[in-house]
């Protein structure tokens, strides 16, 4: 059991809960772990399954006058149950309920108002290094943050598994596209332009799919949970940044699979190209734990001048794996900085030793830029 950063308790004083995240992140798992005792419908259980789309009301019926707290797993599969769960809060208003699932999609899609807005959402992501130590690094660039990946013997297969399962589990069977070979194409293709400036018309080009059904795939991938779009920064005014997104899959081990590339050497542009991507996860990741609203965006000017990351308005992040940063390296944060007032400049890099530049742009080594941001260094910079 890995030491998860969300805790849910203390939300859960307030109101109910969503709890998405894609499969395998470990929702289950915390869930029992933080509450053994709490009564428990897991409705990938054939037999609860069953019982429950039969005879929803089983679980007001069952309830305990002491009881407080009802967990139901993977509540997509069986919308309905939301009818009963409204009814429930209504008649009890200290009764409160976790509901998880693989993403909202099935339930907007059936016409569930997730309660009214009576549940917050929270999202489990897949492990991050204040849950693994700063001695994970080069696995989780070569396999990703899964739990049962990053924990498995044969983290490779494990891989093609959780590939084949999203396939069919979350695709197929939910019915979320017409053809699931043409959508399986277009996974491997959008796992290429991973990291990269979006381009509907080449992706549909080498997809052998129309723009438009890429724009669709693409935002299905976010609702399921699978991926991020991130951005362009555009308020920038004396230089003009492009508008495309660029989108990051959810595991970097996931990414690396689709792309059926061999693991990466450091040094390498690939291994570099893993290290942003990791970087970014941290990041959503940390934004998402800790509550704070601040986006994430990206920031390039047309001369192909830029910076990776901006967190909000006021702090910029640049990845260079190489360890000694060069002024070359530094170009992006300054041009920035020109722009709009920056309150913090980093460069996440291999160095061995954190320094900062004349003109305050900090360098840091990965364990220290991740341990920094857990300990909540920029906080009051986001929350701003």
């Amino acid at each position: 059991m890995f030491p998860r950063q969300l805790d849910l308790r203390p939300l859960l004083k307030h109101s109910s809960l969503f709890l998405f995240g894609p499969r395998q992140t470990g929702k289950t798992t915390l869930l029992r772990t933080l509450f053994p005792q709490t009564t428990f419908y897991n409705l990938n259980e054939l037999d609860t399954f069953r019982e429950l789309a039969a005879h929803p009301e089983t679980i007001r019926q069952r309830l305990s006058p002491k009881e407080t707290l009802v967990i139901i797993d993977e509540i997509q599969k069986l919308p309905a149950l939301l009818n009963e769960v409204h009814s429930m809060m209504d008649r009890n208003p200290k009764l409160r309920f976790v509901l998880t699932g693989s993403s909202a999609r099935t339930l907007r899609r059936g016409g569930v108002n997730l309660l009214g807005g009576r549940a917050r959402i929270r999202h489990l992501h897949p492990l991050v290094s204040a849950e693994l130590g700063p001695g994970a690094l080069d696995r989780r660039l070569h396999y990703g943050s899964l739990p049962s990946v990053f924990t498995s013997a044969e983290p490779e297969e494990d891989l093609g598994a959780y590939v084949g399962a999203y396939l069919e589990q979350e695709i197929r069977a939910e019915g979320l596209v017409r053809s699931i070979e043409t959508f399986s194409r277009f996974l491997e293709v959008a796992a290429l332009s991973n990291c990269q400036l979006l381009n509907f018309t080449e992706i549909g080009s080498d997809a052998g799919v129309p723009p438009r059904t890429v724009r669709e795939h693409f935002q299905l991938l976010e609702d399921t949970l699978v991926g991020h779009l991130v951005p362009a920064y555009r308020k920038a005014l004396k230089r003009k940044p492009v508008s495309n997104a660029k989108f990051y899959f959810f595991d970097v081990g996931v990414a690396r699979y689709l792309r059926r590339e061999g693991l990466a050497k450091r040094g390498s542009a690939q291994w570099g190209q893993a290290l942003e991507h990791q970087v970014c996860l941290e990041l959503v990741a940390y934004l998402s734990y800790r509550g704070l609203r601040a986006p994430i965006s990206f920031w390039r000017i047309y001369s192909k001048m830029e910076v990776d990351f901006l967190l909000g308005d006021r702090v910029a992040i640049e990845v260079k794996a190489s360890a000694h940063v060069s002024e070359k390296h530094l170009a992006g944060l300054r041009a920035l900085a020109e722009d709009i007032p920056l309150a913090a400049r980093l460069v996440v890099s291999l160095e061995a030793h954190p320094r900062r530049t004349e003109d305050g742009i900090e360098i840091l080594p990965v364990a220290m830029f991740f341990e920094k941001l857990w300990q909540g260094e920029w906080d009051r910079l986001l929350a701003a």
